[in-house]
């Protein structure tokens, strides 16, 4: 039996451009690669050909000239793949895919890209032009998520259906693995280095970086405004503080009445320092009712993402952050409410 060698590129590289670099830089045959496959040769033929037209396209026949030359340069050898540095040779930053993404969602953006030039530019109207590697706009149009929109000697593209939904899809896995790591904690760190309360979850919450409303933050509405504005992700943040202050008065009573038992009592009437932020969160959810208080509590309380949010409460997809945007809304009713009734005299 003939044992076929196929080179191990990335496995993002879709699978009828793996069989055409399969086929065209190492030589394998349409019948070779049908066999290793387990399909018939004319599908492998079809993909073959698509990928061959595809190659009119600059940017994804640059995307994959650079797969070629990384991974298909030496016949028989290993391909080694080297990290990108932090910086760029021209002391660039270097983005990632999910934040590119991110910018080309946005109306009136477009993505420009030249023949031969080692840089595209995302550009948004004439007020912002952001540059990127060629080789992550490369793997976006290879994976077919760009549509070209202008053709000639610089190359317009744009965020077509397919990449959208791809972005909703990266999202929604960013904001689950956040919330398995806030609920596992930190795994790396050692034993003792925080412990849960006794009988329940722990709650810090302090050294996450993306949480459900500041993703939701960066994304544009079909105005091309923010989704959701600094005072609306202000007023959840706010909604967090009073609701974590909470919880940590319920730890520091619980431990002075362990540390009390046998001493004398603690005088009557006395209030702890959190009792207000209990009143004041308890206050915001019974301001919101039922429905947007469970939103609300979930996404910015307890930082679960939008999808895992939406199957717990049995909503269809994709209407959490509707449902929360107007959560947030009632919510700065609520706390503008507050702060008008605190500037009251008398």
């Amino acid at each position: 039996m003939q044992t076929l060698h196929v080179t191990r590129v990335p496995r993002w590289v879709p699978e009828d451009a793996r069989r055409y670099l399969e086929h065209t830089e190492k030589g394998r045959s349409i019948r070779q690669i049908a066999r290793l496959a387990g399909c018939h040769p004319s599908t492998v033929m079809r993909q073959v050909r698509r990928i061959e037209i595809l190659r009119d396209d600059p940017l994804i026949d640059s995307a994959l000239q650079d797969i070629s030359n990384r991974y298909f340069a030496q016949e028989g050898a290993f391909a080694i793949s080297i990290a990108p540095p932090e910086k760029g040779a021209d002391n660039t930053p270097v983005h990632g895919l999910l934040q590119v993404m991110g910018w080309l969602n946005r109306s009136q953006t477009v993505l420009a890209y030249a023949q031969g030039m080692e840089r595209a530019v995302i550009v948004r109207g004439d007020q912002e032009k952001i540059s990127i590697g060629k080789e992550v706009a490369g793997e976006v149009a290879l994976r077919g998520w760009l549509s070209n929109v202008s053709a000639g000697r610089i190359s317009r593209y744009q965020l077509n259906d397919q990449g959208r939904a791809a972005l909703s899809q990266m999202m929604a896995d960013q904001e689950n693995r956040a919330r398995l790591h806030h609920e596992a904690g930190f795994a790396e760190a050692a034993a003792g280095f925080q412990s849960p309360p006794p009988g329940g979850r722990n709650q810090v919450r302090r050294a996450c970086t993306d949480t459900p409303l500041s993703m939701l933050a960066r994304l544009s509405d079909r105005n091309g405004d923010p989704f959701l504005t600094h005072d609306l992700v202000r007023c959840g943040e706010r909604l967090r503080e009073d609701f974590e202050l909470a919880q940590i008065g319920d730890h520091v009573q619980a431990a002075q009445q362990a540390f009390a038992d046998g001493c004398s009592a603690a005088p009557l009437g006395m209030q702890a320092p959190t009792d207000d932020a209990r009143t004041r969160a308890m206050e915001a959810l019974a301001a919101l009712g039922p429905g947007l208080s469970d939103i609300a509590i979930r996404c910015c309380c307890y930082l679960e993402g939008l999808e895992t949010a939406e199957k717990q409460l049995g909503w269809s997809a994709r209407s959490g952050k509707v449902v929360l945007r107007i959560a947030l809304q009632q919510l700065k009713s609520h706390y503008d409410q507050v702060e008008a009734q605190k500037m009251m005299i008398g």
